[in-house]
């Protein structure tokens, strides 16, 4: 979990370390929709390497909860309203690159 928060910190420019515990639970909620949508079980990214392309989702999922946390489009496009659909167009694009496509 460090390395996750470590890089979606990174990717957010955040230096300070009051809202970790935040971080830590819109984390956990990118990993829980990832392996939804990947069809794997809870937890598999606890127990199993995560590709960098989900990882890449994963870190641009919860910076965008982070950034979003208000239900507005938020952060660095604010003023875009459809910034946050591109955001899910593009962790939803990352994401179907690992999924499991088994009926």
């Amino acid at each position: 979990m460090s390395d996750l928060l470590n890089k979606v910190k990174a990717n957010l420019i955040l230096e300070h370390n009051e809202d970790d515990e935040l971080l830590e639970r819109l984390i956990l909620a990118a990993l829980s929709y990832a392996e939804s949508y990947q069809h794997l079980s809870s937890k598999y990214y606890s127990e199993h390497e995560m590709p960098p392309t989900t990882e890449q989702a994963v870190i641009m999922l919860a910076s965008n909860f982070y950034e979003s946390r208000d239900g507005s489009t938020g952060g660095f496009f604010a003023d875009n309203v459809n910034a946050s659909k591109q955001v899910w167009e593009t962790v939803n694009l990352l994401l179907r690159l690992d999924r499991r496509w088994q009926v």
